[in-house]
């Protein structure tokens, strides 16, 4: 019997077949290009939502490209789906961009996150990355550390994996804010908004995000500031739109939006939802602050 086509090597070939760039196919999936180049070098794992969101975008089904016929077992899973679930080593029921994109960029709905991820998002925010072990995160969690293993293989995987739920959203959500302006100024100013309304909202993520990138093993770390330059990248393309339209009128515009970025992921060293100012406040009050930052005319 033939031996399955590895699931990277079978995404990357698909693509290819489809005439599709990496850009292009993880524009399709609101996902950064970083991210679906990690897939399809077998550097990240898929998950089951996202396997399905892969095969719809390429125009093929998880069950060829997973090589086999899609068997499904007594308990309803296919054969597809469990070789996905044990390569990832995580809850089914964990959030992709690929199912949250179609919803709204300023609704933020809790996250279904499985308990071990849960358990190591808190204890990083709480004692730092490196005071955090897999015993406590186990001991948090609720669960043996053997038990833990069986989903993630270390602590490093944990933070991998929380900054990649942190990117996928924030790509998402600020490209669909974006696409709402009609003009470079409103697209800037959405762009801010969609920042300030993710690091208030997601404040424990954005926190880890802000401040752990240094804990990232050399590739990790690589990828992920990868990703971050991506997000950079989009709203310093809608500044230069607003620039030559006419509508602002910095003399420093990459300058400027390293600093929009960076006022927008300092909120979660400050922000407290119980306090004076609400999100929606705070990321309007930050979008006039960019414009005018950016000298609004």
């Amino acid at each position: 019997m033939t031996k399955p086509e590895p699931l990277p090597d079978a995404i990357r070939r698909t693509r290819r077949s489809a005439g599709l760039t990496l850009r292009e196919l993880a524009g399709r999936l609101a996902i950064s290009p970083a991210t679906l180049s990690a897939i399809e070098n077998g550097k990240t794992g898929v998950s089951v939502e996202r396997l399905h969101a892969l095969a719809g975008a390429l125009g093929t089904t998880a069950a060829q490209l997973m090589g086999d016929a899609g068997t499904t077992s007594a308990r309803g899973h296919s054969t597809a789906d469990r070789r996905v679930r044990t390569s990832r080593r995580e809850s089914p029921g964990a959030a992709t961009a690929a199912t949250q994109s179609a919803g709204d960029w300023r609704v933020f709905p809790s996250l279904r996150i499985d308990p071990v991820l849960a358990a190591a998002i808190d204890s990083f925010v709480e004692t730092g990355y490196h005071g955090a072990t897999m015993r406590s995160i186990a001991e948090r969690a609720g669960m043996s550390v053997p038990g833990m293993y069986h989903h993630y293989r270390d602590k490093q995987e944990l933070l991998v994996r929380a900054l990649d739920l942190t990117m996928d959203e924030l790509h998402w959500r600020v490209r669909a804010a974006r696409d709402q302006g009609t003009g470079g100024i409103e697209r800037v100013g959405l762009i801010v908004e969609a920042l300030a309304l993710y690091h208030t909202h997601r404040r424990e993520l954005a926190f880890i995000g802000a401040s752990e990138m240094r804990s990232l093993e050399p590739a990790n770390r690589a990828r992920i500031t990868d990703s971050r330059n991506q997000i950079q990248y989009l709203l310093d393309d809608e500044i230069d739109a607003a620039i030559a339209e006419g509508s602002l009128t910095t003399r420093h515009p990459r300058d400027a939006g390293r600093a929009i970025s960076t006022m927008c992921t300092s909120l979660p060293q400050w922000f407290r939802i119980d306090g004076p100012s609400s999100p929606e406040q705070i990321a309007a009050e930050y979008a006039r602050f960019a414009l005018d930052l950016l000298g609004q005319g």
